[in-house]
C-alpha cells in the first residue's frame, strides 16, 4: 500500500484516479486516528505528510476541472468582416 500511495501522490493529477486518491486520503485519515489511539508518533507525522499531499492532488484535480468547465467564446467572424479582408489583400479589381 504504501509504495502504490507514494506512486499516486507523486504522479500527475489524472482525474480517472479521482476515485482512488479519495480512497488513499481515507485510508490516511484512519490510519492517522489508529496510529494516535495506539501511541506511534514517529508514524503520525509520515502519515500527516501523506495526507497533506493526497488532500493537495485533490485540490489540484478539482481546480483542473473547473478550469475546463469555463466556455471561451472566441466569437465568430460575420462575413463582412471576412469578405472585406479577402477584398482589401487582393487590392482593387481591375
Amino acid at each position: 500500500m504504501a509504495s502504490v500511495t507514494r506512486a499516486v501522490l507523486a504522479s500527475s493529477a489524472d482525474p480517472a484516479q479521482r476515485h482512488r486518491l479519495v480512497e488513499i486520503r481515507d485510508n490516511l485519515i484512519a490510519r492517522i486516528t489508529e496510529a494516535e489511539q495506539e501511541g506511534w508518533l514517529g508514524e503520525i507525522e509520515g502519515l500527516q505528510v501523506s495526507l497533506a499531499s493526497a488532500e493537495e492532488k485533490l485540490t489540484q484535480l478539482d481546480a483542473e476541472q473547473v478550469r475546463q468547465r469555463q466556455v471561451i467564446d472566441l466569437g465568430m467572424p460575420r462575413f463582412s468582416q471576412i469578405a472585406t479582408r479577402i477584398s482589401t489583400a487582393r487590392g482593387p479589381s481591375s
